[in-house]
């Protein structure tokens, strides 16, 4: 895990489950809080998003181990812990499509 961020697998929280609406098969039946630090994390980024690869990479993991302060030589700043929430949500996105897309051509 990059700098001093941690991932938190955990079940989905009743609301977070009722908000899933049919989609826990795709994205995954647990979910996980990202900490980015102490007093920073990301919550409910569903484990088939954390886990993501890309080019045989972990697609958010490379991307805050890209954030790391001795990497940047300054902490984050908000619009890039920001992005990392919408790169999860594109992430989402692209595993709903692809599954939607391969159960209607079944």
């Amino acid at each position: 895990m990059p700098g001093q961020g941690r991932a938190v697998q955990r079940a989905f929280t009743p609301d977070e489950r009722a908000g899933m609406s049919g989609s826990l098969p795709t994205l995954g039946e647990t979910t996980f809080d990202i900490h980015l630090n102490a007093n920073a994390f990301w919550r409910n980024v569903p484990a088939a998003v954390w886990h993501y690869k890309l080019g045989g990479y972990q697609v958010l993991k490379k991307w805050l181990s890209y954030r790391e302060q001795s990497v940047l030589q300054r902490p984050s700043r908000p619009e890039e812990v920001q992005q990392f929430a919408e790169i999860a949500r594109r992430i989402a996105a692209i595993l709903m499509t692809t599954s939607s897309h391969s159960s209607s051509t079944e």
